[in-house]
């Protein structure tokens, strides 16, 4: 199994190219489900969910070509993908697939919504929590579906082969349930409002390529959705959004490692909370044209208290950074965690540097070190992983990262870009 190797207290100075979203490409990958015409997607990220969900596709007859450069193309851009589902082959997306990636159960909106039935296996993925998926099934069974669950799968069907506009109000603000409502919405019969829907820009991404596939939305970019069924979907060009979590990421570690960073194609209004946070523990933030410069001026971190909370708020996948960075702060600071149950699992790893944290139900109390020593250490999910990568970066001596698969999953070649940016960080086989 793979590994990470950094040799730390290197500053980082240099650029680094922003990613497509993996958050947003996923679910406008499954979009591809609402119509027979090609969905071409611009700014695609490469990365081992996007090729699991391709599989998953492809299972159900979605065609997908993946295009050569044009030019003008940099190295460091994204993929440009066509899906093309042009007969929904298979409306079963079975345990096998779906398990490993918790995303891939949003088929079950569109593959309901334009077939009339699905059945789809219970997610899996990260080991954050149990995330259940009561939010999406009542919102299906509130657009008329019928639902039953047997023997681990969820049986899906939409009484006269389609479902009905209703209105759909989440208990709690759920982006899994937003994107997976509005997806099947589309192409109900009559208007579906969705109340208390997400904010997050990922949502907003996903609305405006329905958008331009032919769906009638309004309010996007608001907490209620109002949707008017139509009775096809056109197929459509439309860019992936820059990943806002990514871009957050590098530049806590520029803020950690102290140097000059250059995040193109970041786009700050994605994540002003989190970059508000950090300017408030003394680094310097600029929006330019064409991306974000992070600099962290001559002293040292100062500590902040951070709550996390969904968009606009601080968002949760950067909570287990923020902690990273926190651990080389001057003084004490408290992260309440109020998304997620069980996303205090980096904090065990994070000790073997010489971190000091202690976590006391939802808020974990940070209390800065002057130095962190490189260890060896583990990766227990996706953001956790980076969070180790970020200590590593700042420890004296050198730190090993193990189970990388995890960061796979969401870091687009993140030993390449920060290598670039003088990190000394190299990947080991086996």
């Amino acid at each position: 199994m793979d590994r990470i190797r950094i040799v730390g207290g290197n500053q980082l100075n240099g650029e680094i190219h922003i990613s497509g979203a993996k958050n947003a490409a996923l679910p406008l990958m499954i979009a591809s489900l609402l119509t027979e015409e090609p969905l071409v997607l611009v700014n695609v990220p490469r990365l081992a969910d996007v090729k699991q969900l391709e599989r998953i596709l492809e299972n159900h007859g979605v065609d997908i070509a993946v295009h050569g450069r044009r030019r003008g193309d940099t190295e460091m851009g994204g993929q440009r993908i066509t899906f093309t589902a042009s007969d929904i082959v298979d409306t079963t997306a079975p345990y096998e697939l779906v398990s490993t990636m918790r995303a891939s159960f949003w088929v079950i909106g569109p593959l309901l919504a334009r077939e009339g039935h699905a059945k789809v296996s219970l997610p899996g993925g990260c080991a954050i929590g149990t995330r259940p998926v009561d939010f999406y099934l009542d919102g299906l069974r509130q657009l008329g579906a019928e639902i039953e669950i047997d023997a681990g799968y969820v049986l899906a069907r939409a009484p006269g082969g389609r479902l009905k506009g209703a209105s759909v109000r989440f208990p709690k603000v759920s982006v899994g349930a937003t994107h997976v409502v509005m997806m099947a919405a589309t192409l109900a019969q009559g208007t579906t409002t969705i109340e208390n829907a997400a904010l997050e820009p990922e949502v907003t991404n996903l609305a405006e390529c329905l958008v331009a596939m032919g769906a009638k939305i309004s309010g996007i970019g608001t907490g209620r959705l109002v949707i008017e069924g139509v009775e096809k979907l056109d197929g459509a060009i439309h860019e992936v959004v820059p990943d806002r979590i990514e871009t957050g990421t590098y530049a806590f570690a520029a803020a950690m490692t102290g140097g000059e960073v250059f995040l193109r194609n970041a786009r700050p209004e994605l994540l002003q909370s989190a970059l508000d946070v950090l300017v408030r523990t003394g680094v310097d933030v600029t929006a330019e044209r064409g991306g974000l410069r992070i600099k962290r001026n001559g002293n040292g971190i100062m500590p902040v208290d951070v709550e996390t909370d969904p968009f606009p708020g601080f968002p949760t996948d950067l909570q287990a950074q923020f902690m990273a960075l926190m651990a080389r702060s001057s003084g004490v600071s408290a992260i309440k965690e109020t998304i997620f149950e069980n996303r205090f699992m980096h904090v065990a790893e994070l000790a073997r540097f010489g971190a000091n944290i202690h976590v006391d139900g939802q808020t974990a109390t940070v209390t800065g070190v002057p130095e962190l020593k490189g260890a060896q250490v583990m990766a227990t999910d996706l953001r956790a992983s980076v969070s180790l990568v970020i200590a590593g970066l700042a420890a004296r001596g050198e730190t090993v990262v193990n189970r990388i698969y995890h960061l796979d999953r969401g870091f687009e070649r993140l030993e390449n870009k920060l290598s670039r940016c003088g990190a000394e960080i190299e990947r080991i086989a086996g």
